[in-house]
């Protein structure tokens, strides 16, 4: 079956930096964009960065966009995140997504907090 398996999520001081990673299995995994979508405490959830099938584009929300960078490695099933200058505000559960046509796929989350 299909998993998604994120990591890289933690403590970590303001200004400071975090990768996160995603690795997929029981895909075809150069078929499907990626994203990273995020939820904090009592808030929705929130699209935070996009990449297509081959890694060519790449969107991000607004708040994200300087700070955050989505790639991926299609020989290595895997997507990151990588997180600069996060700010307090950037607390949440980090999720991955699969997507492909109607097929959609989600991680199970990975906790980043951000606290001096």
């Amino acid at each position: 079956q299909v998993q998604l398996v994120e990591s890289g999520g933690g403590l970590v001081q303001p200004g400071g930096s975090l990768r996160l990673s995603c690795v997929a299995s029981g895909l075809t995994f150069s078929n499907y964009y990626m994203r990273w979508y995020r939820q904090a405490p009592g808030k929705e959830r929130e699209l935070v960065a996009h990449i297509s099938k081959d890694g060519s584009n790449t969107n991000y929300a607004d708040s994200m966009k300087g700070r955050f960078t989505i790639s991926r490695d299609n020989a290595k099933n895997t997507v990151y995140l990588q997180m600069n200058s996060l700010k307090p505000e950037d607390k949440a559960v980090y999720y991955c997504n699969a997507g492909l046509l109607a097929y959609k796929y989600w991680g199970q989350g990975t906790q980043v907090t951000v606290s001096s």
